[in-house]
């Protein structure tokens, strides 16, 4: 008995030793210095930046100041927001992808006062979104902070042209989350070109000629004027369809996602992808000024929706394809080595076989190793998201906005950076 008592007294005296350690290990938020607390709320997310200033004087002041911020930019990579899309382009609603819930910001205030222009975002990176007006112009905003910079108008002359791609890159400037590239693919096949908006200079550079390389064994044979080219690809290829319809292979896109395109960059050049109107891949190669195209995934005659994303800085091909009387959505990557298409990704049977005979057009947006796909059509709309590193797919809920589900056309997915200044 004398030795239970003697072992249940050390057991207790231990404990409160555990206890009293804890208790003073423990701190209050305020006991710490600027720079620590600025460190430590940096790290919160991003959502959680609208509510500091609620919390106390201290954090209030903490929320306003530039050292915060810069304290955040040292950040290098938060959770993906999308900025979604829908008819009515007047409203700003994003999908949280930490928290997993929709957000209504406030919409821009330049952004209102060209509500007559219509707005369309095309592109997005960093911590901005892209948007191009109906006198052709680009306005360039954080959704976050609302902050926006119209951009000097292109050329009368260009405005006339067809562009197949505007993508925005971020600059690789330390600490620099306001620097970015803009670059616009326009002409008429075989004869493209490019220019690039740098938003370190505030102005556009001098437009480039792109030649087309037939394969990437013969790098002299290259087009020049006086040779031929076959744009029969490019031409619509009509067919007869299953249901016995006439179908044209040339895609109208949904306008929200008319320019089709990706930026990636691989061994230090930068590529551009884009869609040609029937539906092949073009990729131009901005450092050796020259493009090419790859080899369709599916023939002519199968009825499909197409879209490109990148994702961990590779180019990637949602495909939503008809066969055997089912739907089938599968994620595709083009190895440059075999010069193939290989599936990375396949959408599991039960949730895509709602989406057959439904005519879906599928717009997609890549954010890391996630893929969010918004897929609409006349009967019913559904966002999905995709998660490359585990093949796992989730169907987002719906947002209501005043008591109605939203159909969003289209996503663009942006870093929420409060910091990112323009």
């Amino acid at each position: 008995m004398e030795q239970e008592n003697c072992s249940a007294f050390m057991m207790t005296r231990k404990r409160k030793s555990l206890e009293e350690n804890c208790i003073s290990s423990t701190f209050l938020m305020d006991e710490l210095n600027e720079d620590l607390l600025e460190g430590v709320l940096s790290r919160l997310p991003t959502s959680a930046f609208f509510r500091l200033s609620s919390v106390c004087k201290r954090w209030n002041s903490v929320a306003s100041s530039s050292s915060f911020k810069l304290a955040c930019s040292r950040i290098p990579c938060r959770d993906p927001w999308f900025f979604m899309v829908d008819p009515h382009l007047n409203r700003s609603i994003i999908f949280d992808s930490a928290e997993k819930s929709w957000k209504k910001l406030n919409h821009p205030p330049l952004l209102q006062e060209n509500s007559n222009s219509n707005s369309m975002p095309v592109s997005a990176s960093g911590g901005f979104i892209c948007l191009r007006n109906s006198y052709g112009n680009f306005i360039v905003c954080n959704p976050v902070t609302g902050s926006c910079n119209e951009h000097p108008p292109l050329d009368p002359a260009l405005q006339s042209l067809t562009f197949h791609a505007i993508v925005m890159s971020s600059c690789p400037n330390k600490h620099d989350q306001s620097s970015y590239k803009l670059v616009v693919v326009f002409g008429e096949l075989p004869k493209l070109s490019f220019r690039v908006y740098n938003s370190s200079s505030r102005c556009w550079e001098e437009e480039m000629a792109l030649c087309k390389k037939f394969n990437d064994d013969d790098d002299s044979k290259e087009l020049d004027d006086s040779t031929e080219f076959d744009s029969n690809d490019d031409n619509a290829v009509y067919f007869l369809s299953k249901a016995g319809n006439v179908v044209a292979t040339n895609m109208q896109r949904s306008p929200s996602k008319q320019y089709s395109s990706v930026i990636t960059s691989k061994n230090g050049e930068e590529i551009v992808h884009f869609l040609s109107s029937s539906g092949s891949v073009v990729a131009c190669n901005l450092t050796s000024k020259c493009f090419t195209e790859y080899p369709r995934l599916l023939p002519v005659f199968y009825e499909y929706s197409i879209d490109l994303v990148e994702c961990g800085g590779r180019m990637l091909v949602v495909l939503l394809s008809e066969f055997f009387e089912s739907a089938s959505l599968r994620v595709w990557y083009y190895d440059e080595d075999v010069r193939s298409w290989q599936q990375i990704a396949a959408m599991p049977p039960a949730m895509s076989h709602e989406w057959y005979g439904k005519n879906v057009d599928i717009n997609c947006v890549g954010a890391g190793d996630q893929i969010l796909i918004c897929l609409s059509s006349a009967e019913i709309s559904s966002c999905v998201l995709c998660d490359l590193a585990s093949n796992e797919w989730v169907e987002l809920p719906k947002c209501f906005v005043d008591g109605e589900a939203i159909k969003f056309m289209s996503a663009f997915s942006f870093q929420p950076r409060i910091e990112a200044s323009l």
